[in-house]
């Protein structure tokens, strides 16, 4: 009986290996040859999943932040988790968290992008696309916060998008330094989203 195939698994593990040959070799020297070479594949076998080495870039970040907002999604609307500010906390808690338990990919991320960048790539674009979301539900937890009283009038695009921007800087300062510390960063948030409060 023929072995069968877990193809999300297969795919997964082709883009893990794409995202370390790309922080290897740079995104630029980096072909589908290498990337089934080191996944243990053969070439055609990484064209079933992926037509080049952006569309792989393209699945990482789409599969990445898609499971993140599904999960953050929950948190913003669950029941019994405090009120608005408490939930941004929660979901910027779980930014820094799981960027921190994944260091690497994400040093990988961003090294890909550098990358790419240098040979004429840009893909922040795509980076915004998809993150594009993240940013829309703290302007609806922001909204409601400020609707409930809990949270004073502020400016919710702006607010928004510098909750969004703590983000992604603890997030950088994760991939580059080592000197990170995860207490001063919710300390700050914490700062910031208690400034929020009505």
């Amino acid at each position: 009986m023929p072995k069968k195939i877990d193809h999300e698994e297969r795919k997964e593990t082709i883009l893990r290996t794409a995202l370390d040959v790309f922080a290897r070799e740079g995104y630029h020297n980096s072909n589908l040859s290498l990337i089934a070479e080191a996944s243990g594949v053969s070439r055609p076998t990484v064209y079933q999943y992926f037509h080049n080495k952006d569309e792989i870039y393209y699945y990482a970040v789409k599969l990445i932040t898609g499971r993140l907002f599904a999960k953050y999604s929950a948190i913003a609307w669950g029941q019994g988790k405090g009120d608005e500010t408490d939930r941004m906390r929660l979901i910027l808690s779980d930014i820094i968290d799981t960027a921190a338990e994944n260091e690497l990919a994400l040093m990988n991320l961003m090294s890909v992008m550098v990358s790419a960048k240098r040979d004429g790539v840009d893909f922040a674009d795509v980076i915004h696309h998809r993150t594009a979301k993240f940013t829309i539900l703290f302007k609806r937890l922001l909204r409601q916060g400020i609707d409930n009283g809990h949270i004073r009038k502020v400016d919710i695009d702006a607010t928004a998008e510098a909750l969004f921007n703590l983000a992604e800087l603890e997030c950088f300062r994760i991939a580059f330094f080592k000197t990170f510390d995860k207490e001063a960063a919710m300390s700050m948030i914490a700062g910031y989203l208690e400034g929020l409060r009505n």
